[in-house]
């Protein structure tokens, strides 16, 4: 059974990682470029239906492998009555909000583009990707406290 928990564990850290990470690349780095009109409306296309997608993997895989471990390592009197308890409940609020935010801004993108616009759409998406990355940060700073 220990072996089942590190797996979990391992996977639960590697996705959420790797998922928040790509929304601040994105926010960070592809956005502003697409704001500028640096990057062509297939490309920034592309990059939204990438980031999508590793959301909404990331998301079912999160929701997995959580739910594993806090099965595992919580009742509902901790999840519910320690301070370790309401951080796990408060990322579980979060990682609906960034999966949220992602999907929206995508949707708000993706319709201006078809049109191959890119400042446009990027504008008009760039509240939803930058709510996503500070929810983000957010979040990586809650499992470091968990973590720790």
């Amino acid at each position: 059974m220990a072996l089942i928990d590190t797996v979990m564990a391992t996977v639960h850290m590697l996705v959420g990682g790797l998922w928040m990470g790509s929304v601040l690349f994105f926010a960070v780095g592809v956005l502003p470029t697409a704001r500028a009109g640096n990057i062509r409306a297939a490309a920034f296309e592309s990059v939204i239906s990438r980031l999508t997608m590793g959301s909404r993997v990331g998301s079912l895989l999160m929701f997995v492998t959580g739910g594993h471990l806090a099965g595992t390592r919580y009742t509902v009197e901790t999840l519910l009555g320690s301070s370790r308890g309401h951080l796990v409940i408060g990322m579980l609020g979060l990682w609906l909000v960034v999966t949220g935010l992602v999907e929206i801004g995508g949707s708000k993108a993706k319709s201006g583009l078809a049109e191959k616009k890119v400042r446009t759409p990027a504008d008009d998406a760039a509240p939803f990707y930058l709510g996503a990355a500070f929810v983000a940060t957010a979040l990586l700073v809650i499992a470091g406290l968990l973590v720790s």
